[in-house]
C-alpha cells in the first residue's frame, strides 16, 4: 500500500491528519473519566480529522481500577458504561472483571452479559493476576458460554504471556480470544499459528489480535516487513483496529496501518470489517 511513508518518529509523535479511510473501527479505547474521556476522544479525532465508524470502550485502565475485592465499583462502572453507550450508539461496552473474585465476578459476568456487553476485557500486569491461574480459565469459560469475546493484554510485559494465552486459547475452545497488541515486539512468537493449525483438533478458530502500540513501532521500521509477515501468518482476517486511547490516537494509528505494505481490501479488512464479523455490528 504505502501511500504515506511517515517516518518512525512522525507515527510516535504525532501523525499528521487524517487519512480519508472510509470506516473505521477503533476496538480499544478506555474512557477513564468517563463522559469527559468520551468528548477527549470525539475531540481528538475531530481536530485530526478522522472519524470512528464505531469503538469498543472501556473504563479500566490503570492499577487502581478493577482490583480484586472490589466487585461493587466494577459494577457501578458497568452501569456507567452502559448509560454512556444507550446514548451514544456507536460505543460498544466492554466489561472488566478480576478473576479472582471468583463466584463474585462469574456472577457480576452474567448481569453483564445479560444486558448486552459482548466483551471482556482482563489485563494480567495491571489487575496482578496469573495468566495459568484456574480461576481465569473458570471466568474466560463462563464468558465464552455466555457469547462474550475475552479481551486480554498482550504487550509482552508480562513473562511469558504470549505462551499462557497460546495455552489458554487451547484450554477453551468455545471461547473467542482478542490478544491486544499483538505480543507487542514479541510478536514473532504468534508465527506459531500456522503450524499449530495443521494439527488436526489442537487448535480451534478462536484467537484474533488488535494491533494497537505495536503498529506504530513497525510501520517504516527494519521490523515492518517481518510484521506484516506475521499479521499474514496470524491470518488478515483475524486482525483488529484498536488506538489505545488515550494513550494513543486514532489517526496515528491509522497513519501507521496505512504505511504498512498491504493490499486495499486487507487494509479495510483491518479497518472494520473484522470487527463487523466479529461483533456483529450489522
Amino acid at each position: 500500500m504505502k501511500r504515506l511513508l511517515f517516518p518512525i518518529i512522525a507515527l510516535l509523535l504525532g501523525a499528521g491528519p487524517a487519512l480519508g479511510q472510509d470506516e473505521v473501527f477503533d476496538s480499544h479505547v478506555h474512557l477513564h473519566a468517563g463522559a469527559e474521556s468520551l468528548d477527549a476522544y470525539h475531540a481528538q479525532n475531530a481536530a485530526d480529522g478522522v472519524e470512528a465508524t464505531g469503538f469498543a470502550a472501556m473504563w479500566f485502565g490503570g492499577p487502581n481500577q478493577a482490583r480484586a475485592g472490589d466487585v461493587a465499583a466494577m459494577r457501578a462502572a458497568h452501569d456507567a458504561t452502559l448509560e454512556l453507550a444507550s446514548a451514544n450508539p456507536r460505543m460498544l461496552p466492554i466489561a472488566t472483571v478480576h478473576p479472582y473474585d471468583g463466584d463474585a465476578a462469574l456472577a457480576e459476568l452474567d448481569r453483564v452479559a445479560g444486558l448486552g456487553f459482548k466483551v471482556l476485557k482482563i489485563h494480567p500486569h495491571t489487575q496482578r493476576f496469573d495468566l495459568a491461574d484456574p480461576r481465569v480459565g473458570t471466568l474466560v469459560e463462563r464468558a465464552g458460554a455466555r457469547g462474550m469475546v475475552v479481551l486480554i493484554d498482550n504487550a509482552g510485559i508480562v513473562p511469558n504471556d504470549t505462551v499462557h494465552l497460546f495455552n489458554l486459547a487451547l484450554a477453551h475452545p468455545g471461547t473467542r480470544f482478542i490478544f491486544a497488541h499483538m505480543g507487542g515486539l514479541d510478536f514473532r512468537a504468534w508465527n506459531i499459528l500456522p503450524l499449530a493449525r495443521t494439527a488436526d483438533g489442537l487448535l480451534a478458530d478462536n484467537i484474533y489480535f488488535d494491533i494497537s502500540g505495536t503498529v506504530l513501532l513497525a510501520a517504516d521500521s527494519p521490523l515492518e516487513e517481518e510484521f506484516v509477515w506475521t499479521m499474514r501468518n496470524v491470518g488478515i482476517d483475524r486482525l483488529l483496529l484498536g488506538s489505545d486511547f488515550p494513550q494513543l490516537s486514532l489517526a496515528r494509528t491509522l497513519a501507521a496501518l496505512d504505511a504498512l505494505d498491504l493490499g486495499e481490501e486487507e487494509a479495510a479488512k483491518i479497518r472494520y470489517g473484522n470487527a463487523r464479523r466479529l461483533f456483529g455490528l450489522d
